[in-house]
């Protein structure tokens, strides 16, 4: 396992946070407001897990075992807290997450909004929030997309809606970044970072993954263990020779910088198209070649409704940046000369 800028406490040190945030004058005013909190736990438990996520079920027995032994049971029926309901709740969102379905995406809005505070109130889960704020806007776009769609007529009608097309996704992500403003710390990264990336040979315009993956903010840290501006899993990192101990190269902006176009213009060379580039950085290559391999397809638009519902949003997300930023289309991505 890693070693993390600072040590993450367990579960229950987590817990204890947030007894010492109730306690000093912010008032438990709902159900929905203890679930946040649980979640915030669950998120800070998980930053644990870099090499393995762990199981819902696990997470929520050591969050209830630290509720039991620090509320009475008055207090547990008044937080109307339970097991189950939590417990469900986390797989659903673990699901919707995971899934081929994008418009699943948009019923987690509300809950995003609500965890996003929670994690941003302790420095332990921080790095979290940065990861997770980078994402809100991918339950607004699902949510706008739905109420674009329009189902065919059949006979009889279709039990859902099939997927967006991946042209309406990028339509309406060029909408959604039309007014954004520039993260507060592009201004100080970008010119460093395209020096780096014009020097692996990578068109410079690429380092606006960057915002995309962790708003230029090299703390961000996913649930699943991908840390730092790129958002390298630790796997990925291994492999791209980075050290993750005794100290994490992947929160260096130089080594990180350098691994990540390493790996963009690796993805480049085996799949000839950066739309399929950018869905194997999220997605992995593995499952992008296999699903190109099953469908006989040549293009991420041809595979877009299979890929995870998170890496549907990011390739169009990625090019409504480039967009907004440089002023470019995908197709006019050059390649430094040497």
């Amino acid at each position: 396992m890693m070693r993390a800028p600072r040590d993450f406490p367990a579960a229950k040190i987590g817990a204890t946070n947030v007894v010492a945030f109730v306690a000093s004058g912010n008032k438990l005013c709902c159900v929905k407001t203890i679930s946040a909190i649980l979640i915030a736990l669950v998120l800070a438990s998980t930053a644990l897990a870099q090499d393995q996520l762990l199981q819902p079920e696990e997470i929520i027995q050591s969050v209830q075992e630290w509720l039991e032994d620090n509320l009475d049971e008055k207090a547990l029926d008044e937080l109307g807290v339970d097991k189950d309901r939590v417990q469900q709740f986390l797989s659903e969102l673990r699901r919707r997450f995971q899934g081929t379905y994008v418009y699943d995406l948009s019923a987690l809005r509300e809950t995003a909004a609500s965890v996003l505070p929670v994690l941003q109130q302790f420095e332990e889960t921080r790095p979290l929030a940065v990861w997770l704020q980078t994402r809100l806007d991918y339950f607004d776009v699902a949510e706008q997309l739905r109420r674009e769609a329009k189902p065919v007529p059949e006979t009889p009608p279709p039990s859902r809606l099939p997927n967006p097309p991946p042209q309406l996704e990028r339509s309406i992500w060029i909408k959604e970044l039309k007014d954004r403003s520039l993260p507060p710390l592009a201004r100080d990264y970008v010119p460093r970072l395209k020096q780096i990336f014009a020097a692996e040979k990578l068109p410079p315009e690429l380092v606006w993954v960057a915002e995309v993956e962790s708003s230029f903010n090299p703390q961000a840290r996913s649930p699943a263990g991908a840390v730092g501006l790129f958002q390298l899993m630790p796997a990925t990192a291994r492999s791209l020779r980075l050290s993750l101990q005794p100290e994490d190269e992947r929160l260096e902006t130089g080594k990180s910088a350098r691994a990540a176009a390493r790996h963009l213009r690796r993805l480049h060379e085996r799949f000839g198209d950066w739309r399929l580039a950018l869905a194997a950085y999220n997605a992995g290559e593995t499952r992008v070649d296999d699903l190109l391999r099953k469908s006989k397809a040549r293009t991420f638009d041809g595979i877009a409704d299979r890929l995870p519902a998170e890496t549907q949003m990011y390739v169009p997300k990625v090019e409504g940046t480039w967009r907004k930023r440089e002023g470019l289309a995908l197709n006019e991505l050059k390649i430094p000369k040497s």
